[in-house]
């Protein structure tokens, strides 16, 4: 109020200064009282002028965009238009602190894994992330208030959204791509939603596959187990011939051994899932390593086969030597068992003019028809499901031979023709593999022993 005082005083003083001024001048014309009251009137005027011209221009900036600094007048005008500007400052700063918080809290939202949607009473788009819009085929602009039921057709989640009971979530076909979505419907606000969306698709094929190794599980161990509870049976209740008994001993020992073996590869696959990366700093010598993987697929053999073993120089792999070990073991039993006998098996170790190294297991078998390749390394995947069982597989051994090449940074390869035989290629990465001897490096495309 520190305006008002000198206000009136200005007031006051410019009507004296007119009634001093008026009278001077009417005192001679014989009219002083007439003079005194419109010189006053006069100067009250000419203040009055002066004051709404202040006033015009403070009108005039605010008529504007408030972008420059208020005009700086003395006086009422002056502090009125400071004010007006400072509330207007604060009221813009506090917006843009608003505004910056609305970025913020949408950017969260838009780097959030699952999908986000906001709809209004009505169930039209206020907005979305990236990720709903890519699970319902949404653009966030183009769509922005659309009734959402009109561009998501899915029956299930039209049924759900006007049903308004969301205790639950409901899953539906992905309306883009196959796969499955769940989505989660929150009321805010007045009568505002917030749906969730989650595509749960790698969810539901690892459930999937859980169920499905649960039941292998189940059913390999359930098989030597009926034999043996079998013969166990007949031995107790039926008098047996000394051939007789050996034979069944000699079955029993078969599915003893078979059920050891699938129990190993089990505990041998939770290790390697359940265990951290092979360090990059222990070297393993591959030439000592392939030389002991060759003497055992000898011993497997019994002579039945030509096992050769090629390329193998002072290299060596950075890693854990028993998964390396059982890698290419599990290679070359797999060759020994199904290449029939007189066959010729492979066991060859080339460097590439990359620094890559390739260990590769070659075998003059029946062959693989092209369909059954991706799903080779699939646990309890089997081309011939009894012939892998009359042979001693467990169905295991390719899905250890991947999990041991990737976490060795790697990558397992297969290629195989019906009549033409197979060759599985163990590829490690450059920053794995060193050598003092290395032979002469071999283009990509050169042919594996």
């Amino acid at each position: 109020m520190n305006w008002l005082l000198p206000r009136l005083l200005a007031g006051v003083l410019a009507m004296a200064a007119g009634g001093v001024a008026g009278f001077m001048i009417g005192a001679p014309m014989q009219s002083p009282t007439l003079s005194v009251l419109v010189g006053g009137a006069c100067a009250v005027a000419v203040v009055a002028v002066l004051d709404t011209l202040r006033g015009y221009r403070l009108m005039n900036w605010l008529r504007g965009a408030q972008d420059r600094q208020a005009p700086r007048d003395t006086g009422f005008w002056g502090e009125l238009g400071y004010r007006v500007e400072r509330s207007i400052r604060i009221r813009e700063q506090g917006m843009s602190q608003e505004r910056t918080r609305l970025a913020q809290f949408l950017s969260a939202i838009e780097a959030s894994p699952n999908g986000v949607l906001l709809l209004d009473e009505n169930d039209q788009i206020e907005w979305c992330n990236t990720v709903a819009a890519d699970h319902f085929g949404l653009d966030p602009q183009r769509d922005r208030r659309q009734r959402v039921t009109n561009l998501v057709r899915a029956p299930d989640f039209v049924a759900y959204l006007q049903q308004g009971r969301f205790d639950d979530a409901v899953t539906f076909p992905n309306p883009r791509r196959h796969g499955t979505l769940s989505v989660l419907v929150r009321g805010y606000g007045d009568g505002m939603k917030l749906v969730l969306s989650q595509d749960i698709t790698d969810r539901e094929r690892n459930e999937a596959m859980r169920r499905d190794f649960v039941a292998n599980v189940s059913h390999e161990i359930r098989t030597p187990l009926t034999v043996l509870s079998g013969f166990i049976e007949t031995m107790n209740n039926l008098p047996l011939t000394e051939a007789e008994r050996k034979r069944v001993l000699t079955l029993m020992a078969q599915q003893t051994k078979r059920m050891q073996t699938l129990v190993s590869d089990l505990l041998t696959l939770a290790q390697l899932e359940g265990s951290p990366r092979p360090t990059a700093d222990r070297w393993v010598a591959l030439g000592p390593l392939l030389t002991q993987v060759e003497a055992e697929a000898r011993a497997l053999s019994g002579g039945r086969h030509q096992i050769g073993v090629s390329g193998v120089a002072d290299v060596q792999i950075a890693g854990a030597q028993a998964e390396l070990h059982s890698a290419v073991t599990n290679l070359m039993n797999n060759a020994v068992r199904y290449t029939p006998e007189g066959g010729r098996i492979d066991l060859g170790f080339r460097l590439l003019a990359d620094g890559t190294a390739e260990v590769a297991v070659a075998d003059t078998g029946p062959g693989i028809a092209r369909e059954h390749l991706p799903r080779l390394t699939e646990r309890f995947y089997r081309v011939d499901g009894s012939r892998s069982r009359d042979t001693g597989g467990t169905g295991l051994g390719l899905s250890i031979v991947k999990h041991v090449v990737q976490r060795h940074g790697g990558e397992l390869d297969i290629q195989s023709e019906p009549g033409q035989g197979s060759t599985f290629r163990l590829r490690f990465p450059a920053a794995r593999v060193r050598c003092q001897a290395a032979p002469a490096p071999q283009s990509a495309e050169a042919g594996a022993a």
